[in-house]
């Protein structure tokens, strides 16, 4: 059977930076107060109207492609992963397919949230082991800063997220050895809702209602979108932070150990951690469960937010670009998220 390998890898990030004392104008916030909490000092915002999920994620899958050595009429694959699609629906693999005049290839969009790119990754090998395809496009893109609320009411969510994209080409590995070793996805839905975009939605939010007296302040709607929804900011993203922190401090490390093992491997030869850059006290917390020193850990949070679906991506490709990734290493890929959901990719480079 054959094995995956990254054959290209490229990212892209809006040029507008939003620091934490630029938010100030618009919530009650400090770089202290959001610093602290998150570790994040900046973000990137796309432009509003001229900038899209898509248009960033063309960006970064021209950059992959060229540095692949192939082109976008070679690709005969895409999967998207993003939680901020440009529509409802159709999903932006198709909307990527047609900006880079691709051939009339499938095109799959997932909804794993956090943990998209991860996911993304390992149906995108099982379809290079079959051999079924030979150059897959992945890629993770978000466009976070259209739908946040941007007041003080909704600072807790607001300050963590960013926009950014990032994007692979996969291809069979030319070496053996080489290439994605094993992958390893996981869920539990138990908790769904402590993390979650309610509305627009389908669901009547039955199960916000039964939980209200746990979570008063989860909003409440009863149909698909009203302007009552929109006077309560009942559009927005919702968050039970300690909770989620509690569960990814549990099953980031669990995920990280059990590719670790499946390979007969130890921490000792992990030469690259890239977590999903969802809160830099998580990933700290992390890489101190997992006792791996700084040179073992990538962290950009710091710079970019948490570009969810985006994060892992742009992360591996800034350390690559920066030399932290050679052939031969391995690496690590791990997400938590939404659902909940938690993965992680082993590659051998």
């Amino acid at each position: 059977m054959l094995s995956t390998r990254i054959a290209g890898i490229g990212m892209y990030v809006p040029e507008q930076v939003f620091t934490n004392d630029d938010l100030k104008e618009y919530m009650e916030t400090s770089d202290e107060w959001i610093q602290e909490r998150t570790g994040i000092q900046q973000r990137r915002y796309a432009h509003r109207t001229e900038e899209t999920t898509t248009t960033m994620g063309v960006e970064a899958a021209k950059i992959a492609i060229e540095r692949a050595g192939t082109t976008a009429a070679d690709i005969d694959f895409i999967i998207f992963a993003t939680l901020s699609p440009d529509y409802y629906f159709p999903g932006c693999g198709v909307l990527l397919q047609r900006a880079m005049k691709m051939k009339e290839i499938g095109a799959l969009d997932i909804r794993n949230q956090c943990s998209g790119f991860v996911y993304a990754i390992s149906v995108a090998d099982q379809f290079i082991k079959t051999g079924m395809y030979k150059n897959i496009l992945v890629v993770g893109s978000e466009k976070h800063s259209f739908g946040l609320d941007f007041s003080t009411r909704g600072r807790n969510i607001s300050v963590i997220f960013g926009d950014g994209a990032g994007a692979v080409v996969l291809q069979p590995a030319q070496k053996e050895g080489q290439g994605i070793l094993s992958t390893h996805l996981h869920s539990d839905g138990e908790s769904a809702e402590l993390l979650a975009m309610y509305n627009p939605g389908t669901h009547a939010n039955h199960w916000v209602k039964d939980k209200l007296a746990d979570f008063p302040d989860a909003p409440i709607a009863d149909m698909f979108m009203s302007h009552e929804m929109i006077d309560k900011a009942q559009n927005f993203p919702y968050m039970d932070g300690p909770s989620v922190f509690k569960k990814a401090i549990v099953k980031f490390p669990e995920v990280v150990m059990e590719a670790l093992a499946k390979n007969n491997l130890s921490t000792t030869d992990l030469s690259m951690l890239i977590p999903h850059q969802a809160n830099l006290r998580i990933s700290q917390f992390v890489q101190q469960k997992l006792g791996l020193g700084d040179h073992q850990v990538h962290n950009n949070i710091q710079k970019f937010g948490n570009t969810t679906a985006a994060s892992v991506p742009i992360a591996l490709c800034e350390a690559w670009e920066e030399g932290k990734i050679k052939e031969g290493d391995l690496v690590c890929l791990a997400a938590f998220g939404s659902g909940y959901t938690w993965a992680s990719a082993l590659i051998r480079w």
